[in-house]
């Protein structure tokens, strides 16, 4: 099947609404870039692929063409159907946009979008994506990806969602790398004693950093 679409694109032929309803989904995760850029890009309209199989790459690409394809449709409430099967590729700025937009995305959905764009929404944006599908989060909040998003995000401001969601970091808190000294048992009595003479300057350079910033 690569074979048979490669020779075709090197034909000079268009994957046109024809061609990709041969390829169907099935097929679409073979398309490697050169072919997926050879798609016509209204003929997605006439297409029913679904990408969620297929490498980030692919999705990516693909994502790019879908938004090509329905651009006139952009502020229309049918926008968010025709594009919901390419959304695996769509960078966070995209979905930032679709955050206000009421599109009510199902959870499976959210789930499977790439996974840097989904770290970079907020607790509103990610309200504004799911819309009256919110509630299902809560069930996802102990799997990837969700947990690794809840633990980038403020426990306040996952407060505001109203759906029991724990795992954020708490106000206040901060991060302080720890500087590795000799183990005790194996450090010379000389370099032992220096590290418990610098010590206390060390811990007040780094409270003095906390506050500052």
């Amino acid at each position: 099947a690569s074979a048979a679409i490669k020779r075709y694109v090197e034909l000079g032929n268009a994957l046109n609404a024809t061609a990709l309803s041969a390829i169907g989904t099935g097929y679409v995760c073979l398309l490697n870039a050169t072919e997926v850029k050879a798609i016509d890009p209204p003929s997605l309209r006439m297409a029913s692929l679904d990408p969620s199989a297929c490498s980030q790459e692919t999705k990516n690409l693909l994502y790019q063409k879908a938004k090509e394809a329905f651009s006139d449709q952009h502020h229309l409430p049918a926008y968010y159907e025709l594009i919901s099967p390419y959304l695996g590729g769509a960078p966070a700025v995209d979905l930032k946009a679709l955050s206000r937009q009421d599109v009510n995305m199902n959870i499976s959905t959210f789930v499977a979008l790439r996974r840097d764009s989904l770290m970079s929404l907020t607790p509103s944006e990610v309200q504004g994506l799911l819309g009256l599908n919110l509630p299902e989060l809560a069930q996802w909040q102990d799997r990837a990806p969700v947990r690794g998003w809840i633990q980038l995000q403020k426990q306040s401001e996952l407060d505001k969602l109203h759906i029991g969601l724990r795992g954020g970091t708490q106000e206040g808190y901060i991060n302080l790398i720890t500087p590795k000294f000799p183990a005790m048992s194996s450090a010379p009595v000389g370099t032992v004693a220096t590290v418990f003479q610098l010590l206390p300057a060390l811990l007040l350079s780094l409270l003095t950093v906390s506050i500052l910033s």
